[in-house]
């Protein structure tokens, strides 16, 4: 047995990481058994679902931060290549919530979408472990096809659909409801931050394979924690009506069936750009077919979800190029003292736990006295300071010339900026839809916003993807001529969102919100489709 003393670096990486996954299983199991309704002011069910959104996103952002480089480096694709195909899983990943919140909605209820979805993320994850040789030649890379079109369908039943019973915990009226967002929002974070370093650190340092596995553990733990945490739920995400189990099995079926499609479109990049053009279409036409079936009220709030939903590509689209563009930008040109750079994308997530617990108190604070920012504004702050992320690390790199090494810190003024941005809309967002959508499109409206999110991640690709072009190397130059402009596109666009927030913010008519709703004939739904 080896001694204490022998260990290396690897070494005790390895076993704070077992330590790490054993602490919260366990901390989640303990809450999940505790008798009380609620824990530290919100039902207990909050926290059951911030633990499985944690382990999710630990697999999610751990694996997503080492993709670049395993895709260059592994499978030996160009900067420009390996860009799009991360903007076009991302992408998959964003649109396939649509399919999943419908059949979620329609059918199998939360829950068991949510299930079903972690199943697939753990055996995605778990395939992602098979390395092979290398090199876009080895048949092996099939296996790594198959693996991300596990992992895109997986999001697509899991992510949405544990959104939408977060706010089912709570009354619409409820002011705690943007808050418990934020605290979700959290979970998604912590998640996030230590997969990044764990995943990141095992997968450059040790071997891909190693990373990957770890990310396929953490999936498997927060579906233990999500079984565990079923009475938590209080009935939150069950089925509007019971199914029969060969009904119940063909909806997993269609899940199974679209891995199989989705296996296809992500081999062949430039069919989702038209996937997107048309499916967006369609939704859009679909949402605006049920929003005239509405009285004044609930249509004039659709508009306005229409809205907040159309800033997310300008948005998603300069905030992901994280994972791309400025994962390779930190690799290449940051002076990073040897920190592998997949490490560097905890820095978001780590901001977002010290920060998200002030925002959260501000929003509520402001809500008491009246004085808090429409989710229309809070979008438009979010626009700019994204904008002035993109220019502060712009001028950074320009003042130390570009023939030197960006000091590290501008990359973390970036990141800094792009999360006070990020925590000014997403978490808004996702309270928002959840919020003003009718009860019976609550899934399809969270699949939607994560639809314009796709968009966004799409077209972050072709934005990395113009820094370096089709199988050439990333241009420094280049990348900082295209933050510059974008940056002072996100910050006009901000001003233009801050001019009309008022008028959107009447169409959301919040002094008349309530959780009664009309009945579903009024709206145009069938009896039996709407959730109970």
């Amino acid at each position: 047995m080896k001694g204490m003393s022998a260990w290396n670096e690897d070494d005790w990486i390895v076993a704070i990481a077992v330590v790490v996954l054993a602490l919260f299983l366990g901390l989640g199991a303990k809450i999940a058994v505790q008798r009380e309704p609620e824990f530290a002011g919100h039902p207990k069910g909050l926290y059951m679902l911030f633990f499985a959104e944690m382990w999710e996103r630990f697999s999610f952002y751990g694996m997503k931060a080492l993709l670049i480089f395993y895709l260059t480096k592994h499978w030996l694709f160009g900067d420009g290549e390996g860009q799009v195909i991360l903007a076009s899983y991302g992408a998959l990943v964003y649109i396939t919530p649509v399919l999943g919140g419908y059949l979620a909605d329609r059918y199998l209820g939360q829950r068991k979408a949510v299930v079903f979805g972690a199943l697939l993320l753990a055996t995605g994850h778990s395939l992602m472990a098979v390395e092979g040789d290398g090199g876009q030649g080895d048949p092996t890379i099939n296996v790594f096809w198959g693996a991300l079109a596990f992992i895109i369908v997986g999001s697509g039943f899991l992510k949405a659909n544990i959104s939408v019973m977060v706010g089912q915990l709570y009354k619409r009226t409820d002011i705690r409801r943007d808050g418990a967002y934020t605290i979700f929002y959290m979970g998604i974070n912590l998640g996030a931050a230590i997969g990044t370093i764990l995943v990141g650190y095992l997968g450059e340092t040790i071997g891909w394979g190693w990373g990957f596995g770890l990310a396929g553990i953490g999936m498997l733990a927060g579906l233990v924690v999500f079984v565990l945490g079923k009475g938590a739920l209080l009935g939150a995400g069950e089925a509007p009506a019971p199914l029969s189990g060969a009904r119940e099995w063909s909806f997993y079926a269609i899940g199974l069936g679209a891995v199989a499609v989705v296996w296809l479109l992500i081999q062949y990049q430039q069919v989702i750009q038209g996937l997107l053009l048309v499916s967006g279409l369609a939704l859009l036409g679909y949402v605006l077919y049920e929003s005239f079936k509405l009285p004044k009220e609930p249509r004039e709030r659709m508009f306005a979800i229409l809205f907040l939903i159309s800033l997310n590509p300008l948005f998603w689209g300069l905030f992901e190029q994280a994972g791309g563009s400025m994962n390779l930008y930190t690799d290449r040109y940051v002076e990073r003292a040897g920190v592998p750079a997949s490490m560097f994308q905890s820095i978001n997530s780590v901001y977002i736990i010290l920060l998200a617990p002030l925002f959260a108190a501000l929003w509520l604070k402001l809500g008491k006295s009246g004085r808090e920012p429409s989710a229309p504004a809070k979008f438009g702050l979010a626009l700019a300071q994204m904008g002035l992320a993109n220019l502060a690390l712009v001028w950074g790199a320009q003042a130390f010339g570009l023939a030197a090494m960006t000091p590290v810190v501008f990359v973390f003024l970036y990141y800094l900026l792009a999360t006070t941005g990020e925590l000014c809309l997403s978490p808004v967002g996702l309270s928002a839809m959840n919020r003003l959508a009718p009860k019976f499109l609550a899934s399809l409206i969270m699949g939607a916003w994560f639809y314009m999110t796709a968009v966004g991640q799409f077209i972050a690709g072709k934005i990395g993807e113009a820094t370096g072009g089709h199988g050439g190397e990333m241009s420094k130059a280049k990348l900082l001529e295209i933050y510059e402009m974008f940056g002072w596109v996100s910050i006009g666009a901000a001003v233009a969102v801050l001019l009309v927030s008022p008028i959107v913010k009447r169409w959301m008519h919040l002094d008349t919100l309530s959780d009664d709703e009309p009945e579903p004939q009024v709206l145009g739904a069938q009896p039996e489709l709407r959730p109970a």
